[in-house]
């Protein structure tokens, strides 16, 4: 028969409670390993971001905006005076000269009112001829006048002598010598009112003919101006340009200050660029600027800067100091690009997609390995159109994701593959 050993049983015991501890410590160790490991970062296509890296120098500071080519000169053709459009001659598009004829007007009205001014002018300027006659008329004869005067006066004279020769002799009376005095002075006197008739009658004659001149004129200013008012129903471009709008029709009706047609210098064009009112505070007149015309770049300069912001941007007019290329019309569309001022000696980096001038932002920047990039906090400073400066978190040589990282804002810490 078997006999039982205790101490057999025993063994058992103390091997199956050894082994136990060591799978609890084998589990306890692995949960604490595993409990130290950092999550598994996500994998990011390398090809998919945008990296740069840290530099230190002079950066450039500018902003850009977009904007048109606009006529520095634009000429509105208003109508003169009211008319009915009768023809069109010329179309938008077209190259015009200062008396090219872009519209025909008519007012019959006003032909008729230029043809009464006309017979004005011709009965003012006859009624002048006829007062000159005239006047010369009187002053004949206020010079025979004057002549019959000195006639009868020498006469006078010539019967006063012999008439005191007479009385001498004793041949006639002493009466008769006195009329002959007396009929000496009267003539006398009547040769001096004559002779101041004479000397007044230029000074008459001056403002009689100054008067009707003046009804000649008068009537030759309604003439010429209701003969321009109908030379003006030939409407003229008045400048030399491209026809840009002709906003009527054949047949309608027109009031005097109607816009008839708007024609453009296109050889004096500026650009006018709008900059996003958060970067334009910066800009001012005087600064150089460059603008692209998708068929060249042009040199300018910022010669006026609107003081309203419309729409979130700001106007901005850039004179061209270069020649436009061939193709540039008004209304083109361009890109403009402001040089604000050199920054020098600063930190600096290709400006993220996110984040604006002065604040704080989040970036991953590469570890040494050139993978596993992690998240840290990065202040800017001023920016530019396509670097910002970095005033804390980088160094030179960094190289960091300025890519859109939205999609993993949950980690702080990614891996480039």
């Amino acid at each position: 028969m078997d006999v039982p050993r205790p101490s057999v049983a025993r063994r058992r015991l103390v091997r199956r409670l050894i082994g136990v501890a060591v799978a609890v410590g084998i589990v306890a160790g692995v949960t604490w390993g595993l409990s130290r490991l950092e999550p598994a970062a996500p994998a990011v296509e390398r090809s998919a971001v945008w990296l740069d890296t840290v530099k230190r120098g002079a950066m450039l500071r500018q902003v850009r905006g977009t904007g048109s080519l606009v006529p520095e000169m634009t000429w509105w053709v208003p109508a003169v005076t009211d008319g009915r459009i009768e023809r069109i001659l010329v179309l938008p598009g077209a190259t015009v000269q200062a008396d090219t004829v872009l519209l025909e007007l008519s007012n019959p009205e006003l032909d008729l009112a230029a043809v009464s001014a006309e017979w004005q002018l011709k009965s003012a300027e006859a009624d002048l001829a006829a007062l000159r006659v005239s006047l010369q008329n009187e002053l004949l004869t206020l010079r025979a006048s004057m002549a019959r005067l000195e006639a009868d006066h020498q006469e006078a004279l010539l019967q006063q002598e012999v008439d005191e020769e007479l009385f001498a002799d004793g041949l006639t009376s002493e009466r008769q010598v006195k009329l002959s005095r007396v009929r000496v002075e009267q003539l006398a006197g009547l040769i001096d009112i004559e002779r101041g008739r004479l000397e007044t009658w230029d000074a008459s004659q001056e403002a009689r003919l100054a008067a009707q001149q003046a009804r000649v004129e008068e009537a030759r200013a309604l003439h010429g101006l209701k003969a321009a008012q109908v030379e003006a129903l030939r409407v003229k471009a008045g400048t030399t340009g491209v026809l840009e709008q002709v906003p009527v029709e054949v047949g309608q009706r027109v009031g005097a200050g109607t816009a008839l047609a708007k024609v453009t210098d296109v050889r004096s064009l500026k650009a006018v660029v709008r900059i996003p009112e958060t970067q334009a505070r910066d800009v001012q007149a005087g600064q150089p600027a460059a603008i692209d015309t998708h068929n060249g770049i042009v040199r300018g300069r910022v010669v006026r800067v609107d003081p309203a912001a419309q729409q979130g941007t700001v106007a901005v007019d850039v004179k061209l100091e270069d020649e436009l290329p061939r193709g540039a019309r008004p209304d083109l569309t361009v890109v403009g690009t402001v040089e604000i001022e050199r920054l020098e000696d600063i930190l600096y980096v290709g400006r993220p997609v996110h984040g604006q001038a002065g604040s704080t932002i989040s970036l991953f920047k590469l570890r040494p390995d050139g993978v596993t990039a992690d998240r840290v906090p990065v202040e800017l400073g001023s920016s530019s159109v396509d670097t910002v400066e970095i005033r804390r978190g980088l160094a030179v040589g960094d190289q960091v994701v300025l890519s859109d990282m939205s999609r993993w804002d949950e980690f702080d810490r990614v891996r480039l593959r």
